[in-house]
């Protein structure tokens, strides 16, 4: 009866699970069909950076067959997915809020408001910031008989890696602070480790961005000071405290 009542336990979890990811999956299509008819105005927003950056009258380039319906297709899906993650955060909190402890619902909301808040303002960055400058930096490099003119599925390939790039290290403070709050690092020793943070910054930089100094630093840096907040604010939350442990057990 005991493994009877564990099998139909974890069915109902299976069956909720799909559901879950019906209904998530179902708001991301909901989104795109909503943005369809703005396709190419969506595309030209993100293209905006790169056109600003070429010589006067210049355009980016499709080499393929289906990439001027590909790359738009495949922008509209990503802006789709970006403003449906707070429902699709949603279902999976829905999801697993029911094993959770009090004091766990109380943390998890916030900290799931907050990171789809700070992925968000990691991609404004990049956009409003980094792109600008980026961009005029390598297009001044080039000779005067190079006619610049990059491909839009390459284009829209080096957005997103640097959209996803930028949107995760804006969440390092939310993940520091986290940490701190569940008890599993302290803030004296996030502290002790700080040049290998820093150094850890710079290296990540340089993976995830283009070979330039310029564009490294505009990742590098924003990236130690999120750290530095998240410190900061794991000093102000303290880590976890007795009675949290009490409730847990």
């Amino acid at each position: 009866m005991g493994q009877q009542d564990t099998d139909q336990g974890f069915l109902s979890h299976l069956v909720e699970l799909r559901s879950r990811l019906v209904k998530a999956c179902a708001s991301v299509v909901i989104v795109f069909l909503a943005l369809w008819p703005f396709m190419r105005q969506i595309f030209d927003w993100v293209s905006q950076p790169m056109i600003s950056a070429l010589p006067q009258g210049s355009k980016l380039l499709a080499t393929g067959v289906i990439t001027p319906f590909l790359v738009p297709l495949k922008v509209t899906l990503f802006c789709a997915f970006c403003l449906a993650s707070p429902y699709v955060l949603y279902q999976a909190w829905a999801f697993i809020a029911p094993g959770l402890y009090q004091h766990e619902k109380r943390l998890a909301l916030p900290v799931v408001v907050s990171s789809v808040f700070m992925f968000f303002a990691g991609i404004a960055y990049c956009y409003y910031v980094v792109f600008g400058v980026v961009f005029r930096f390598i297009s001044g490099f080039a000779p005067g008989n190079v006619n610049v003119s990059p491909d839009i599925e390459q284009y829209f390939d080096f957005v997103l890696r640097m959209f996803i790039a930028f949107g995760l290290a804006f969440e390092v403070p939310i993940i520091v602070m986290l940490l701190v709050r569940l008890g599993v690092v302290s803030v004296a020793k996030l502290r002790q480790v700080r040049p290998y943070m820093i150094v850890g910054a710079f290296v990540v930089a340089a993976i995830v961005t283009p070979p330039d100094v310029l564009s490294q630093l505009l990742l590098a840096v924003p990236l130690w000071l999120l750290f530095e907040l998240g410190v900061l604010l794991g000093s102000l939350v303290g880590g976890r405290r007795p009675e949290d442990e009490s409730r847990a057990a």
